[in-house]
Parts: C-alpha cells; structure tokens; sequence
C-alpha cells in the first residue's frame, strides 16, 4: 500500500517524561555531535546542519503541507478505500485527518530533507531532547551522502519495498542513535542484543504512550512503528555482518521487502519477493483499474493477527512469497472490487492461510452468507458484493465486491 505517511519521516518519541521548557542551548552541541556520527558511520560531513524549536501548531501546518506536496486527494482517497477493502480500517475511518492528527502528536523532532533543516519540537521532554536531536542529525548526515528524498521516491514502485527503505532510513537513524548513547557508556550495540531488544521496546512502548495512537487501526500502528523498531534491529544485524560499509551498502543495495527487515538473511541472500498473477473480473466492462500494487509479509502478518491472533501471524506469515491487488472502480452506480493475490512457499502455507482468510472475511464484514465451499475454493455474499477465494498450490487468489456471483474455477 502507498503509505505517503511515511514519507514524512517524523520520529517517534522514543521515551517517556515530564514536559519541561525547551533548552535551546541544545543546539550548541550540533557540531561536536556530528563529528562522532561521523566516526560512527564512516559518512563525511559536507556542510552544517541549519536546526531550530517548532510549536505543535507549525508541526500540524507542516504535516498537512507536506502530505498536500506528495499525494493528491484522490491518492488519499484510493488508498483509504484499499485499507477498508482488505478490514484493516473501519468504513467511517478517515485517513487524511487520522494521519494528520497521528504524526502530530507522536513527533519529537524531524529532519525536513526538503528545506535540509532540523526541527525539534518546543514540547519535546528534556529526556528525549538529546536523543531525538542525535536521530535527525543521522538523517542529516545520511541525507548529505546518499540524497534520502531520491532515496525514498525510487523505492515507490513497490508499496513493500517503499516500506523497507523507511525501515533502512528510520532504523538507521534509530541504531546510530543508541549507538552513540551507548559508546557515551563505554558500549556497544554490535557486542550487546539486550541493548538492542532494549532501544527496539522503548520506542514501540513510547509511541504506545499517546492517545491518538492508541485509538488507531492496528495497520497505522504497526506501520508506522515498524521502520523505527524492526528496522533498527535489521540495521544492527547488518552492522555486525559488514562494518561501516553495512551502513552504506543499505542506500547502495536497499532491502525490496518487508521480509528482507524482517529476516536479514533473506537481504543477504538477495531473497526477492515474487509477483504473482492477479485474478481476472469475469466482466470488467465499464471498471477502472485505480490502483495496484504489492502487499508484504508484514501487511499479512498484521492483517492474520488483526482477526486470528498473534499466534497465527507468528507461524504464517513468514512462508509469504509474494502478494498484489488491484482495486477496480466503476462510477455508475457506484462499486469497487478488490482484487487480490498471494503465493507462499508450499501448498501446505497456502491452504493454511486460505483457512484464516475465511476466518478475516467473517469477522470484518457484518454479513456473510457463504453459497459454494470445499477444500479449495470459497464464494458467497459478504456487505460490499459477491466474493470468490480460491487455493491452487502454492497460490491463494481472491475477487471481493462484485455485482454478480463469481464462478468458481
């Protein structure tokens, strides 16, 4: 999915404490902290790093400025339909305003690699206020040898592969962060996994923290978490396997999946995902394709939790191979159909997932009536249309939202 959130890259507020006054002296240490990033990461500095306070209501404008400079409404719109379409959204969910109101809140500080500026917030906590400055810095010093806006916008192509790279764009700012708190300390990520279990749960338990986001939709939640917690533990693992130049050879040879975050031996392996065949409408007359794009592992495993459990996503979702949709729009009268494919590394995977899809098409809609099941292939009625799954081999496909019945194959 397109999740033009994240291009963003607002951090995530990493610990929790009192709000005290902003300290603008901090910015005094800029420079000196810069030169230890630089002997951290082997990156060179190229020019200073301009930095000042932003009160939350010059945040919320930014954020609404600069998600109006890289979607369009209709991308917003498209892309809310694709998160109801698959349950991982409420139908009354409003994802322009959520999105707005979510990063507002959850920002410490942001490096804007537009303007080539840094912005901590003038409510940013004195315990966080060193830290998150040391993140955005990472992004600068990052953003002057590998160009992160170029970065992110060839990852584009792949909704999956554009949420690898935020995880190696995060996850490294988040690493370099606690790599260099924890030098200060006289350790080491690299020799020390407790530290690193550490830093991962203190960001997902901070973010936690926040109303806004704890009333969000699963998927929002684990998106935006995942690039910061996943991410640095993928960085770490690189790191311990290459050096320095791991931290380079991620913008010169990015992940292409989730998976990739998720097991970096698949990244080592140059393990890519496959693109699966999407299933045909048998009557597309008067439709329009309005998007199409891939889903990951991590789309999957939030997708199997969301209605079968932790449990479930834990042992699925790591044998997904590939997955795409398509979502076809007609005007008049209205209707949307989803089109949906995902292959897995054997039959056995396949037909175990098939099972737990049945499990999410009875739980996110409030009526189904099932008119066609075997071991194999499932079709029926459900609130937006007629629905048709099928398991073949390794391949699982689906057509959700149809005018008329769909023929099983």
């Amino acid at each position: 999915m397109r999740r033009a959130a994240r291009l963003l890259a607002l951090w995530l507020v990493a610990l929790a404490a009192p709000a005290q006054p902003p300290a603008r002296e901090i910015f005094g240490t800029i420079d000196a902290i810069l030169q230890d990033l630089q002997q951290i990461t082997g990156f060179r500095i190229h020019h200073r790093v301009p930095a000042e306070m932003i009160t939350r209501d010059k945040v919320k404008d930014f954020v609404s400025k600069r998600l109006k400079e890289v979607t369009t409404p209709e991308e917003v719109r498209i892309e809310e339909l694709i998160l109801k379409k698959f349950g991982l959204a409420p139908q009354d969910f409003d994802l322009a305003a959520n999105t707005v109101d979510l990063l507002t809140e959850q920002a410490a500080a942001f490096y804007d690699f537009h303007q080539k500026k840094l912005y901590i917030t003038d409510w940013t906590p004195s315990a966080t206020r060193e830290p998150a400055l040391v993140h955005e810095l990472a992004h600068a010093l990052a953003d002057q040898n590998f160009n992160l806006d170029k970065y992110i916008k060839k990852g584009r192509k792949s909704d999956d592969g554009a949420l690898a790279r935020m995880a190696v764009m995060e996850g490294q700012a988040s690493w370099v962060m606690a790599e260099y708190l924890a030098r200060k300390m006289g350790q080491s990520l690299a020799t020390s996994p407790t530290l690193v279990d550490m830093w991962a749960n203190s960001i997902e338990s901070g973010a936690g923290q926040y109303p806004v986001f704890e009333h969000e939709p699963l998927y929002l939640r684990e998106t935006l978490v995942f690039p910061y917690t996943k991410g640095l533990v993928f960085q770490n693992r690189v790191y311990q396997r290459d050096g320095k130049n791991g931290l380079s050879k991620v913008f010169r040879r990015p992940p292409v999946s989730t998976q990739q975050i998720l097991h970096p031996e698949a990244y080592f392996a140059a393990d890519a995902p496959v693109r699966p065949e999407l299933p045909k409408l048998p009557d597309s007359h008067g439709y329009k394709r309005i998007a199409e794009g891939t889903l990951g592992e991590l789309d999957h495993a939030i997708l199997i939790e969301q209605y079968c459990g932790r449990e479930e996503a834990a042992a699925v979702s790591p044998h997904w191979r590939g997955a795409g949709y398509a979502l076809e729009e007609r005007r008049a009268p209205a209707r949307v159909i989803l089109e949906y494919v995902s292959q897995w590394d054997d039959a056995a995977a396949a037909t175990r997932y098939f099972r737990l899809y049945r499990q999410v098409l009875e739980k996110k809609w409030k009526h189904i009536e099932v008119q066609s099941e075997s071991d194999s292939a499932l079709a029926g009625l459900g609130d937006d249309g007629y629905f048709r799954v099928e398991v073949a081999g390794p391949t699982m496909t689906a057509i959700q939202g149809a005018e008329n019945p769909i023929p099983v194959r």
